[in-house]
Order: C-alpha cells, then structure tokens, then sequence
C-alpha cells in the first residue's frame, strides 16, 4: 500500500471540533488476481481513501450547554456509586470489574455466561469466547493499574493483557497493516470506515497521549474524547473497542473520578449500541457532544443496573452469614468474600487465595456448603469444584438487565 498524493488534511472549522480528513492511498492486493472479475479487478486499481485524524491534543474543547451539564450529572452519578461500593471493595471491585469486562466483549459480540467465565479464570473452561472475556478482565487490570501515567506503553501493556492468549503474535503491538470496518474482507474499498494508514498511527498516538494527559478537561468528558478519539485510530488488528473501553477506566481513574471499583459503563452502552456507534460516526464528522452525551446516559443505565447487582449479592451475604455455625477466627468468614468475587472455585483456588492448607480449605467450603452458598459440581477435568448459584445468577441477571433494550432494537 502506497502513499498517493491526494492529501485532504483535517483543517480547524468554525465548529466545535475539526472532523477527519481523508487521503487517497493505492491497494496492492496480495490475492490472485483470477479469485475476482474484470470489473472487480478494475475497482481494486483505484485508490481508496484512508482517515487522516485531527491533531488534538491542544483543542479547545466547548460543548453545549446541556451536554456539560449531562457530563457532571452523570460524574456525581458515578462518584456516588464508587462511595456506594467502596465499603465492600474487597469483593466488590473484582466483581464488578468481571462485569464490565463481559459487557465490553458482548458490545463486540462476544457472549459467554458467568459460570463460563468464572471457569476460564481458574483454567477449567476452554470455550473461545470465555477465555477472551477473561483476557479483557485481565486488560482492565491493566488499565486500572496503569492510570498514574496514560502513554503508550500503558496502552499497548493493556492490549497485551487483552490478547496475549487468543493472539500472542499481534498482542501488544501497533498495527502494520490497513484496517476497515464494513465493505469485504479482501479490500478497503467500499468500508464504512477505513482507519488511519498504519504509518500514520505512531503519531496519532503520542497527539492522543498528550491530550490524555491534560488536566483541564472536566474527567468524564475527557474521557469520552479520549475514547472517540482512539477508536477513530483504530491503532490495533484487532481488539480496538475493548481496549478503547479500558481506556474510559483508566481516564476515570487517573483523573480521580473513580477511586474504589470499576463503574460499569460499559453495561450501559451495551443497552444501545445502535446510539454508541452512532456517537462515534458522529464524533469524526466534527461533533464532540454525541459521544459525551452518550457516555452520560450509558453511565446512568450503568449505576442503575449495578446498584441491583450489589443489592443481590449483599443480600446473599446476609443471608449466607447468617446460616454459618463456625467461630470467629474460621476461614468460612473470608471464604464468604472469595465466593463473591470468585463463585466457581476448587481447593487450590482457597489454598492459594486465603494462605490456608487443603484441609481448612475444605473444612471451610463444608461449612458453606452447609450453609446453601456453595454446591458441588464437576470440572471438565473431572475435577471437584464449588460454585455459588446466587453469584451466577445475579451476574446473570446483569447481563441480561444490559442488552435487554439493546437486542430488542437489533
């Protein structure tokens, strides 16, 4: 693929943000030509046109008035649910980092259930979908633990975290290639979006880092723009929302706006994905305030469902806590906060978690056995392990609360 020389650079507009560019480049298919037809072959000659993204680390950023009020709204909605959750942030921020992670994966169609999950995360599932939802959770570690400083290091140790497993041979590395969504499999022409050429990618990146940086961005906005922003570069072969979504996290968190778990939010863009991907066409034709807007109302959609997933799994705490029969200083008690962050275990998965041996490992499980919160089931190892249906449920039942307006529109 070749540079040609029809460059439409993106210009500032008397708008409130400069939309793409776009360039000419020639297509050099590396297909035989006989697989296509004399008019197909003809098509593939012509140049296509690639993005060129704005530079924008240095914008002004001015929104209506209605969307930065949207923006604070929802940031009190998401401080406020961060409080909610700090006293319980032990279990709490695992498991809802979990669900943020599955409904990352199920915005790009990548659906598994919760025991499915919990399975893969302690080696005992192999489903394809399963373990890519737990190479997310790990890219949503990465991108909490990151925040202090957002470059590109940190964003290329989160998508090294998301797909090491799955694709160990791009993970973690710019793209050298030209990417595409829509149109065929075979050339950019005819897509309804063509990325920016990979030659182009390095230096969106540092401008795209530099704006991340700033300080004078309200932090929900800034994180919507950082988000738009990176998904227009679409810097990565493969796994760009994902890791575009766990750099929303990673914004929220430098900027202070999270301090304790991972709000969902993606649970709530999954309830109108139509809107979110709306939101972003709308961002590089020149429109910043569609994607604010959007976050704004999926974080709303987000605490709201989140609320009932902490309510559900309080209540099952409650009550599991008030049917164990075992002293103070037993390891039922912190077993209890291990189910609720891990609700499909084996006895090496107590071992290691809570530094007991194998026998108070399974004298606790007994008790919570006994209890009703956990249950024997068989591993695909034919392995002994326990899971907590409550858990698997009310996980379930998130899932199910977030696509539920989305798949009606579909």
């Amino acid at each position: 693929m070749d540079t040609a020389p029809n460059v439409d650079v993106p210009r500032p507009t008397d708008g409130p943000w400069p939309p793409l560019g776009w360039e000419e480049r020639a297509w050099r298919s590396t297909l035989p030509p006989d697989l296509f037809s004399r008019s197909a072959r003809e098509a593939l000659r012509k140049p296509y046109r690639a993005a060129v993204t704005p530079l924008i680390a240095d914008l002004d950023v001015h929104l209506p008035r209605a969307t930065a009020a949207a923006a604070e709204d929802a940031s009190a909605a998401i401080r406020d649910f961060d409080a909610d959750a700090a006293g319980d942030v032990a279990p709490f921020a695992a498991i809802l980092l979990r669900s943020e992670s599955a409904s990352s994966s199920q915005i790009e169609n990548l659906t598994s259930g919760a025991k499915q999950v919990a399975l893969a995360e302690i080696g005992e599932e192999s489903r394809r979908n399963a373990v890519q939802i737990v190479g997310n959770v790990h890219a949503m570690q990465a991108a909490i633990a990151l925040s202090r400083t957002i470059d590109g290091a940190a964003i290329l140790a989160m998508h090294r975290a998301l797909l090491e497993e799955a694709e160990p041979e791009t993970a973690g590395h710019w793209r050298t290639e030209q990417v595409w969504v829509g149109g065929t499999g075979y050339s950019p022409h005819g897509a309804a979006f063509v990325a920016p050429h990979p030659d182009r990618v390095p230096a969106a990146i540092d401008d795209l880092v530099a704006f991340a940086e700033r300080d004078d961005i309200p932090p929900l906005v800034h994180a919507a723009l950082t988000h738009a922003q990176f998904e227009t570069i679409h810097p990565f072969p493969d796994g760009n929302g994902r890791t575009g979504r766990a750099l929303i996290h990673a914004l929220l968190r430098h900027r202070g706006l999270t301090r304790s778990v991972t709000v969902p939010v993606s649970a709530g863009l999954l309830v109108d994905t139509p809107a979110y991907f709306d939101a972003l066409t709308a961002y590089r034709q020149g429109d910043p305030a569609t994607i604010v807007d959007e976050l704004a109302r999926a974080t709303h959609d987000a605490v709201a469902n989140g609320r009932v997933l902490l309510a559900d799994l309080r209540a099952a705490r409650d009550e599991w806590r008030s049917r164990i029969r075992a002293r103070s200083d037993s390891s039922a008690w912190p077993l209890v906060e291990l189910v609720l962050r891990q609700p499909v275990l084996n006895t090496a998965t107590v071992q290691r978690e809570l530094g007991i041996s194998h026998t108070n490992a399974m004298r606790a499980i007994e008790r919570l056995v006994a209890a009703g919160a956990l249950a024997e089931v068989g591993g695909r190892r034919r392995s002994v392990l326990w899971q907590s249906t409550q858990v698997l449920t009310a996980l379930d039942g998130f899932a199910a609360r977030a696509g539920r307006r989305g798949l009606g529109r579909s």
